[in-house]
């Protein structure tokens, strides 16, 4: 039950080292050597190349692994790399970065199996999309974070706004999205905001009051649930 992950950059190293500690055996692919050397420092097994080669993942076993993140900073990397792990039967998730139209989004969305931010969704999200989307990775939260969801109610000043366009500042952060009754997901970047709709957010511990009154305004009621 191999995980390959290509890129040991900020979101690779973090998710690599949840995988490994959660005792999933775990490969890096990495073409930086200074990476190439922490990431061996750090015990894992790294196949030094281009990960959007298919004769560099085949050194990393991409022929029986169960999955592949594509997780550099190069989109165009990360994709090929998703591609070559599809082919191979893995499942694959792909980092894109926010600014991306939703056009594009949709554009790889129809060829790998989850679309990830980051930058919104950290490591926790990038181990999560590659064991199959939900939301067990609550627990790799760290001391200073926690997952709430919250139900936005007639009134909240961001109805009608686009999920991606939400400000929370640097205490938090919107996790996932769900329509009344529906399952929550990763939000698309056009993703607008109607009452009823279920956020899940990563907040710091102090934050919580803040990202309320940003979400739900002064006064407005709700339901609110903590990881």
């Amino acid at each position: 039950m191999t995980f390959i992950i290509v890129g040991y950059g900020r979101v690779g190293a973090r998710t690599a080292r949840i995988l490994y500690e959660e005792g999933y055996p775990v490969v890096v692919v990495e073409n930086d050597p200074d990476k190439v050397e922490r990431a061996r420092e750090a015990g894992f097994e790294v196949v030094e190349g281009d990960g959007s080669n298919e004769s560099v993942l085949k050194r990393a076993g991409v022929e029986d692994a169960v999955a592949l993140g594509g997780l550099t900073g190069d989109p165009n990397v990360n994709f090929a790399a998703c591609k070559i792990g599809k082919q191979y039967g893995c499942r694959v998730a792909m980092r894109i970065s926010e600014d991306f139209t939703e056009e594009i989004y949709e554009q790889y969305e129809e060829d790998v199996d989850e679309v990830i931010y980051p930058e919104r969704l950290g490591a926790a999200g990038a181990k999560t999309a590659l064991l199959g989307g939900t939301f067990n990775a609550i627990g790799e939260l760290t001391e200073q974070l926690r997952l709430t969801t919250l139900s936005i109610p007639e009134g909240s000043p961001v109805i009608g706004r686009k999920v991606n366009d939400i400000d929370l500042e640097d205490f938090g952060r919107i996790y996932a999205h769900g329509r009344k009754r529906e399952p929550m997901t990763i939000p698309l970047p056009g993703t607008m905001i109607e009452a009823d709709d279920q956020l899940a957010l990563v907040v710091e511990h102090d934050g919580l009051d803040r990202a309320k009154e940003v979400l739900l305004g002064d006064g407005a009621s709700t339901t609110v649930s903590n990881g």
